[in-house]
């Protein structure tokens, strides 16, 4: 992908400053053309270098997922962030504290109980939270159902110490519907729907300042609709196989694939395949297989093979592993004098690029991104928002956690 680039160590995820660049500028530009703010989901990237550029690039902040991306992303200098997730009782201490260090924090919830405790979270803090009320577009994951909207409101726009903002309707369950048509008619739905609860917010003098969910896979749509004033789309910034093999809204994608694995071969053995130090620890397994991006014969296919390892399977070996007896039929390649040994088949010591089948929980395996731009330069942002324990509490061995 890029000649003559040295990686420092394998596997190592690489992001390409060119495509990332790219990318952040084409999902700015469409929002400000739509008069709709981004606010760019940090739980697919969770580094705050890689959030501050978007900020500096046009996003009014970030999303977080969990109160410890938050925190993360208030220490590394985004000073607006919303939590997309309702919390755990724990969480609103933690939230109100983040108030009271000088950042607008805003949180998402779908109970009532939840906005009482945030509400006294506040006021023992001196701080005034945002408040947005999360509601369930058919995903029934969180989110209170539409006719419990103005009720929710209500009740936070009458609470001290917290500032009814508005709403949030995320439709994740749409985001990958790989026929485009159908995904296109789901979230119009959804965005009806949308629109109804937000009139009726209206009607009971509870308009909604922020309007907020969207996503990279509807996101065409969602500027579109009118309804949004915020987009919380995320996978954009760096894509992945996965969202590629969907289709964007629009057909084709605007955006470019920025990241990578990138392994090194480390044995060679056989005609059909080679191994290499990117195994299921190195990828995602909930979204489809990695895909081979550069560095072997068009059609290789990566296969896990253990925690460590991954083969790359050459074409001519795809009849081994569709044989139902692999090691059996890769003896037998091996000892056929008649098959030659694929001149094009990744060599010892080579690399090779694989492009990961889900972005998020793909670089939440990995302590940092490592962008590289066009001429070979490498620069290190630390992963700093993955998931950890809290400051201040001790392990076993007596030592304080960060």
């Amino acid at each position: 992908m890029i000649p003559g680039f040295v990686p420092p160590q394998t596997p190592l995820l690489v992001v390409l400053r060119s495509a990332l660049d790219h990318n952040l500028a084409t999902m700015q530009s469409r929002c400000d053309k739509a008069g709709v703010r981004l606010r760019a989901h940090g739980k697919t990237h969770k580094c705050s270098t890689l959030g501050r550029l978007q900020v500096a690039g046009g996003a009014v902040g970030l999303c977080a997922q969990t109160v410890g991306e938050a925190e993360a992303f208030v220490a590394g200098g985004i000073r607006d962030v919303l939590v997309t997730a309702p919390h755990a009782p724990w969480g609103a201490a933690r939230l109100a504290a983040l108030g009271a260090s000088g950042a607008r924090i805003g949180a998402t919830v779908d109970h009532e109980a939840q906005i009482e405790r945030l509400g006294a979270a506040a006021r023992a803090a001196g701080v005034t939270l945002d408040c947005v009320i999360d509601i369930d577009p058919g995903t029934h994951r969180t989110g209170a159902h539409p006719s419990r909207i103005v009720a929710l409101a209500g009740l936070a726009a009458a609470t001290e110490g917290l500032n009814y903002a508005g709403v949030q309707a995320y439709a994740g369950h749409l985001q990958h519907l790989d026929d485009v048509a159908k995904r296109r008619a789901a979230d119009d739905a959804v965005t009806a729907d949308l629109a109804r609860v937000v009139e009726a917010l209206r009607g009971a003098n509870l308009a909604p300042g922020v309007v907020t969910g969207g996503g990279t896979g509807t996101h065409a749509w969602d500027l579109d609709s009118g309804v949004f004033t915020e987009i919380q789309a995320g996978s954009y910034a760096v894509m992945d196989v996965e969202y590629e093999a969907c289709g964007g809204p629009e057909g084709g994608w605007p955006f470019q694939q920025a990241l990578f694995v990138v392994a090194s071969v480390v044995s060679a053995n056989h005609k059909s395949h080679v191994t290499v130090d990117a195994g299921f620890k190195a990828f995602s397994s909930d979204g489809p297989p990695a895909r081979l991006a550069a560095g072997a014969a068009d059609g290789s296919l990566w296969r896990p093979m253990g925690d460590e390892h991954g083969m790359i399977i050459h074409p001519s070996g795809l009849p081994a592993l569709k044989s139902g007896d692999f090691v059996g039929a890769v003896d037998a390649l091996d000892a056929d004098p008649a098959a030659p040994w694929p001149a094009d088949a990744p060599a010892l010591g080579g690399l090779v690029w694989l492009q990961p089948g889900h972005c998020d929980p793909t670089i939440n395996l990995y302590d940092a991104l490592h962008v590289v731009s066009d001429n070979g330069d490498i620069e290190r942002w630390a992963i700093d928002a993955r998931r950890s324990s809290r400051a201040g509490v001790r392990s076993r061995a007596g030592e304080t956690e960060d």
